[in-house]
């Protein structure tokens, strides 16, 4: 309410609305897909939909983004803080930092610098855009896979169609796409036997993207070094799978981004979005229904 009133709009009731600021994210999918549907089915005089997530995959495979409304969610807003987590998790992959959390005596030397190494990233959104910018003092040799062709500073561009070209030389590969029918369970075992034997995987995006028990058999065969998952497939990943037990996997509970940092992020999308909607100018963070992100 503050965020909204902040840009210049009011509050009304749903069927007084032109548009409509979704902030049920803590329900179940089917159960917040199902209630978004229908708000929007009873009221038919909303035009734009704001949505609290960078992902829309939820709305997505419910079939909910239409070309009726106009739909915004909060791509590139929690790009600095996921990809700052992103890169704590590749450097600890290559300092080997789970092995010697768990260590209860000295051993020997292990890890490798981040230094001038080869990252691919997939995904050319804003999480990738503040990765660029963190590597940026690392002179890492950067290579983006993305469906555009459009150039983003410090990095190499690769079509999706070359998507397995820039795995074999990279030293770390990091997921950082939108979740699509396209791209779901894309990262299986031809992947992983591209890779480098010391290469990481890190996973800030979706744990649908990769299937794990390929990631399980490629980790504990050593067709890569290491992983650093954010996001798993399962979510939230059970106990006693295989995956918490390895010392060169490292997970943490799909935190990139808490409720405590998205929050005030998310409330400032929101004002501005509001005040442009008001204004009658272009929204931040449109979402394409046809490509689903």
């Amino acid at each position: 309410m503050d965020a909204v009133e902040a840009g210049g709009g009011v509050v009304v009731d749903p069927g007084e609305a032109e548009a409509l600021v979704w902030t049920s994210a803590g329900m179940d999918p089917q159960t917040t897909a199902a209630a978004l549907q229908e708000v929007l089915g009873n009221h038919r005089g909303i035009r734009w939909v704001q949505l609290p997530w960078a992902g829309v995959e939820l709305y997505a495979e419910a079939g909910l983004l239409d070309h009726e409304h106009e739909w915004t969610c909060a791509k590139g807003v929690y790009g600095k803080p996921v990809a700052e987590h992103a890169l704590a998790l590749t450097l600890a992959c290559f300092r080997h930092l789970k092995a010697f959390s768990r260590a209860e005596r000295w051993g020997d030397q292990a890890g490798q610098t981040l230094f001038g190494r080869r990252v691919t990233i997939f995904g050319g959104g804003g999480i990738a855009q503040e990765l660029l910018r963190l590597l940026s003092p690392f002179g890492c040799q950067v290579t983006v896979v993305r469906k555009r062709s459009d150039p983003l500073e410090g990095a190499r561009i690769l079509g999706w169609d070359r998507r397995n070209d820039a795995l074999g030389e990279a030293d770390a590969v990091i997921l950082a796409l939108a979740l699509t029918e396209e791209n779901t369970s894309f990262f299986a075992a031809p992947q992983f036997d591209t890779m480098a034997s010391h290469a990481c995987l890190v996973n800030v995006a979706r744990g649908r993207h990769v299937v794990t028990e390929d990631l399980v058999a490629a980790l504990t065969h050593g067709e890569i070094g290491a992983a650093g998952l954010d996001v798993t497939d399962p979510e939230p990943l059970p106990g006693g799978h295989p995956l918490w037990t390895l010392d060169n996997c490292l997970i943490t509970p799909h935190t990139a981004n808490t409720e405590a940092m998205a929050i005030p992020a998310l409330a400032a999308r929101i004002a501005d979005n509001v005040r442009r909607f008001g204004a009658g100018e272009a929204l931040e963070g449109l979402v394409d229904p046809d490509l689903g992100y």
